[in-house]
């Protein structure tokens, strides 16, 4: 990751990730509160496909360890399908008890 394209792709990935999981509220602070809530309750499941990803994607190389780069990159690819999947059950009003 040390050209600058490399560079740039990583903090659109990371700002991409903040985006999906961003819940809106009536005012900042409740925005705020809501996404700070919605990266804790997805992040241990974000977090553990990534470690599997990881260990698959070494094993298959062979025992080469990924950089840790490459390992927040896809972190936050898997934080942004986990984002949007939970957004859609949100808004869709499942998540919603009745």
């Amino acid at each position: 990751m040390e050209t600058t394209k490399g560079k740039v792709s990583f903090y659109i990935t990371a700002v991409a990730y903040l985006l999906f999981n961003l819940r809106l509220a009536q005012d900042m602070m409740g925005t705020i509160q809501a996404t700070l809530w919605q990266i804790l309750q997805t992040a241990p499941y974000v977090v553990g496909i990534t470690c599997v990803a990881v260990a698959i994607v070494q094993y298959m190389a062979e025992g080469e360890k990924v950089p840790w780069p490459q390992r927040f990159r896809l972190f936050f690819t898997i934080g942004i399908f986990a984002g949007l999947v939970y957004a859609i059950y949100e808004y869709t009003g499942a998540g919603i008890p009745q």
